[in-house]
């Protein structure tokens, strides 16, 4: 893992034109060192350093494998997944723009519709070996709201992890603490040998997000 360090904090006035919560937002982004190194290792967002804990604990990744990115932008899932397995197995969907990566087919589509199963099949010439979502809805700061919001979208990802699945894959979602809801817990686990939750030390401690990692799919 990569190591990471705190410096000393940096404090942000609230501007004549910013809002207080934009402020602590800022001041959060320019004190967190994980946005950081990101930074200084070129990477896309902090949001890298999750898929690699991930990928370091349940190993996910192998040279040749297939892996569909749902909600890819702005693309650190992708760049981490397309240096373990090689150019042209990497195919990333969101309904939001991305930049190029080298490797790694995108479309821009939303991924409930039947043009992004036909986009995912064609560019990885056949079913994923992995399926990787670290799509999130916009928060309403209501938790209940926002429960139910990101818990539907990953049982929308969940139905379209096991249409595109081979055999033996693996789905990786973002759900909230307190895991993934029951009912759809207990089907995963009738599709899947193993269906674990972790929380990466990238993801901030004040954070509700955690994963759920789904391996061995059984079609």
């Amino acid at each position: 893992m990569v190591a990471i360090s705190n410096r000393t904090k940096v404090k942000v006035k609230t501007a004549k034109y910013r809002s207080k919560s934009s402020t602590k937002w800022l001041q959060r982004q320019l004190n967190d060192p994980y946005v950081k190194k990101a930074h200084e290792m070129g990477y896309r967002s902090r949001a890298t350093f999750k898929i690699i804990e991930i990928d370091e604990k349940f190993h996910l990744f192998k040279y040749g494998f297939k892996v569909a990115d749902i909600g890819s932008a702005p693309g650190g899932w992708s760049e981490v997944a397309v240096k373990k397995v090689g150019k042209g197995n990497v195919a990333s969907i969101d309904i939001l723009d991305m930049k190029p990566i080298d490797g790694v087919h995108f479309k821009q589509v939303d991924f409930n519709l039947d043009e992004a199963k036909e986009f995912l099949f064609d560019a990885l010439k056949g079913k994923a070996d992995v399926v990787i979502s670290d799509i999130a809805p916009n928060t309403t700061g209501n938790q209940v709201v926002d429960h139910l919001q990101i818990m539907a979208l990953v049982e929308q990802a969940y139905y379209f992890a096991i249409d595109v699945l081979k055999t033996g894959g693996s789905f990786v979602a973002k759900v909230r603490q307190g895991g993934t809801e029951a009912s759809l817990l207990s089907e995963m686990k009738k599709h899947f040998s193993s269906v674990k939750h972790f929380k990466p030390q990238s993801s901030r401690k004040e954070s509700a997000e955690t994963y759920v990692i789904a391996q061995g799919f059984k079609d």
